[in-house]
């Protein structure tokens, strides 16, 4: 199991990718690692045996916590900064559990599709 925070995301998936490196969390979480769930299998392979589908949501390890799907973009949008407009409209969107668990099923299919499209497989 890796130690400190990390997101745990699709690196093939295009939304996934710059979603993550666009997110900017406020300086009181400390520093939060990008982590492709591809290129980490042994991490992946934990999280699928603790029962999340990767394949269907990203993850947010935080203190010792672990967030997935709308829960992790809730989380996240709790602890962006406002610091430029995606991060402000991140919030305001996602800041609302209920909403963010709404909206979530609609991003993970148009994930989905893409990644169809794209001729990418789904994680194993």
């Amino acid at each position: 199991m890796r130690e400190g925070n990390y997101i745990l995301y699709d690196g093939d998936c295009p939304f996934c990718s710059n979603f993550v490196k666009l997110v900017r969390l406020k300086k009181a979480v400390g520093p939060v690692t990008l982590l492709n769930m591809r290129e980490n299998t042994d991490l992946a392979s934990h999280y699928r045996r603790k029962g999340y589908n990767l394949d269907q949501g990203m993850l947010l390890h935080l203190g010792g916590e672990d967030y997935w799907g709308a829960d992790c973009m809730n989380r996240i949008a709790l602890l962006s900064s406002d610091s430029d407009v995606f991060n402000k409209l991140n919030a305001v969107v996602f800041r609302h559990k209920r909403l963010s668990k709404l909206i979530y099923p609609l991003l993970r299919a148009g994930r989905n599709v893409t990644l169809w499209l794209m001729g990418r497989g789904r994680i194993a």
